[in-house]
């Protein structure tokens, strides 16, 4: 019996490729963007460590000559963060569900059934996109107003729920989707709505996500209307909170940054664990070009 002995080829480890002149280029490019864009939290987080005299020095510094967490107490003690932060939490995740809903059958209907006006009705929707929210302003508080919701939550939320971009973008996601597949379901005896429940919707994840996440954060960031349809400081949002940081000597810098970067921390915390749905809601809608 022979016993055939084989030695082992020597592994060849692949040298690492010197960089070209255009990577170095993209990557200080890269690295000089994230600065620029990084810039604005750094300082908010800087000014928002140094006591209020400090922080409106002239000229200004970026480092505390003091570090001190005065502004972070201050903000948690003077101001009603609790409920600011609960009222956007509210109003946001309300309209973020009204949107997803309302969007999603107005796009699906506009994608997949014919009826008579629907190229009038289409373009009536569209015009939306070419109007400013500013301009509804005065209409839709005169409306609220004559409706009695003045200072309550739907007077925040029925307003957001009927933006023109969302239905847009799921009309052409809903148009990218094969018939077949839903004229499969009919021959089993499927009707529409199960269709649209059982089979549309769950192809649409990746646009469902993009639509809620955008909707989420403009909900989050909204300023104006929140502020014209509510007096009582019980039910504002966090951007309407935030700006009242005011005592008699004027603005405080330090506390005013300290609340921004606390509402801007649940936007920050969205991007960073649905960024793969953005990207994907990006690259499966209208976002992308098509």
């Amino acid at each position: 019996m022979t016993t055939a002995t084989q030695t082992a080829a020597p592994v060849r480890v692949k040298p690492r490729s010197a960089w070209t002149p255009s990577q170095i280029i993209l990557t200080l490019l890269g690295a000089a963007v994230s600065a620029v864009f990084l810039a604005p939290l750094a300082w908010a987080l800087f000014t928002s460590l140094k006591s209020e005299t400090e922080a409106v020095e002239v000229p200004p510094h970026w480092l505390p000559k003091l570090w001190t967490g005065q502004a972070w107490k201050a903000i948690f003690e003077t101001g009603n963060l609790t409920n600011w932060f609960v009222n956007s939490l509210v109003v946001s995740v309300c309209v973020t569900t009204v949107v997803l809903f309302v969007s999603a059958l107005a796009g699906y209907g506009f994608a997949r059934t014919e009826f008579r006006g629907k190229g009038a009705l289409m373009g009536l929707v569209m015009t939306g996109l070419m109007v400013s929210p500013a301009v509804l302003g005065v209409p839709l508080f005169t409306t609220v107003q004559q409706m009695g919701m003045v200072d309550t939550y739907w007077g925040m939320i029925l307003p957001q729920c009927a933006p023109a971009a969302m239905v847009y973008i799921l009309y052409k996601f809903f148009q990218g989707i094969p018939r077949e597949l839903e004229e499969a379901a009919f021959i089993d005896g499927a009707g529409r709505w199960r269709v649209f429940f059982t089979i549309v919707l769950p192809l649409s994840r990746p646009s469902l996500a993009a639509v809620g996440i955008f909707t989420f954060i403009a909900s989050w960031n909204n300023f104006l209307w929140p502020y014209m349809v509510t007096n009582n400081p019980d039910l504002m949002t966090m951007p309407n909170g935030i700006a009242t940081v005011m005592n008699s000597y004027g603005i405080q810098w330090a506390q005013l940054m300290a609340g921004g970067l606390m509402a801007g921390l649940p936007l920050i915390i969205v991007f960073v664990f649905f960024q793969r749905q953005i990207v994907a809601g990006v690259a499966h809608t209208g976002l992308a070009g098509q």
